[in-house]
Formats: C-alpha cells, structure tokens, sequence
C-alpha cells in the first residue's frame, strides 16, 4: 500500500526559491510566516546559527495554522569578512555593498529548515558557499545599479542574474548562492524520514 506523503508549504516569497522548487518538480504551496525578525533573536549567533535560526522562526510561525504537512523555511546572507550584507534600502546602500565586494572573496550562508508539522520536530542546516568576485569598475557598478536587480537581493547581487558576470568562481553550492541550497534541504528531508525524490511530479509540475 502507498503510504501518502505529506504536503509540501515554502514558507518564502523568493521567486528564486520557487523557481528552484519547481525546476525539481517538486509541488508545494506558498505560506506566509507571520515571523518578522527581531534582533533578539539573533542576538551573539555566528552567522552560520543567525541563518539557521531565522530559517527555523520562519517556518515555524508559518507552521502554527496547519494541521500537518512538512513546512520550509530559508534564510540567505552574505557575509564580508565579520559583516552582514542584507538587502540594500537603497541605491547608495547597494554601490557601497559592492563596492566593499569587489575584488575579494566572501561568504554566502543559507539557513535551510524544516519542519513537520504531525510530530513538531525541526530540522535546520546552514550551507557555505564561498564566492569570488573579479575587480568591479564604476561602469560595471553603475550599470548594474541602473536594473532592478541588486535591490532585493542580499548583498545586493543575484548569482543567477547580470552580476554572474562579477563572479569568477565559487567554492560550494551553487544554488545555495541563489537562496536555496538543494542537496542540504535533501539531506534534512532525509533525516526527517522522507525522501525528496519521492516528492518529484515528473508528469507535470504544480
């Protein structure tokens, strides 16, 4: 007898994150986290456990409306040396982002949980990729900071967008850079008891 599997809920509205689901076949259904992050929170974590657990508050607040189901949340930042680079408020803040990236190599950290909603456990992991950015020019910057791109970004660039041409190379996952790191959120699948594959639509996609 076929066991039925649980619903899948990504409690993220990156459209990078659901293009990154969909591209595995993998049906889910939006849901909105009523969590906003406080500095709290977070307050003395590295930035590998600040990742982690704003990941984990996501898909936990998310997961209080449900009856069951398997909840995801996810959380991306970028790191420079000690510092933080979240999403740029503005123009200026997003030059002065790159600026500082330009010609050095930095962190991208992506938080990944989960969290089953039949039995309430939560499942976390932070994935490290390391990303090298070439010397930027005021034209390349400038340029860049003239699309909508940077702005909803942390640390003001897409990998998967016009900034792929910043990036000589990467060490790790690539799709952690995007925002959703696919094999850290199969192994906690897996250490949840389920496995991804079991979860791909191949005949078609939601």
């Amino acid at each position: 007898m076929t066991v039925a599997l649980p619903k899948l809920y990504l409690a993220s509205k990156s459209p990078r994150r659901h293009e990154i689901l969909h591209g595995l076949h993998i049906p889910f259904e939006y849901i909105e986290s009523p969590y906003e992050e406080k500095i709290s929170d977070v307050e003395n974590l590295i930035p590998e456990e600040k990742s982690a657990k704003l990941a984990s508050l996501k898909a936990i607040n998310a997961s209080y409306s449900l009856d069951s189901g398997l909840v995801i949340g996810a959380d991306t930042i970028v790191v420079d040396e000690s510092k933080i680079l979240g999403k740029p408020i503005d123009r200026a803040d997003a030059e002065r982002m790159l600026k500082e990236l330009s010609g050095k190599r930095h962190r991208v950290i992506s938080g990944i949980a989960l969290v089953d909603v039949s039995n309430k456990n939560v499942y976390t992991h932070s994935e490290i990729t390391y990303v090298y950015f070439r010397k930027l020019s005021d034209k390349d910057i400038n340029t860049y900071l003239d699309t909508n791109e940077p702005y909803d970004k942390a640390g003001a660039y897409g990998i998967q967008g016009l900034a792929s041409l910043f990036v000589e190379k990467i060490e790790g996952c690539y799709f952690n850079v995007v925002g959703f790191p696919v094999v850290a959120f199969n192994n906690i699948m897996l250490e949840a008891g389920y496995n991804l594959v079991d979860f791909m639509n191949l005949k078609g996609n939601n």
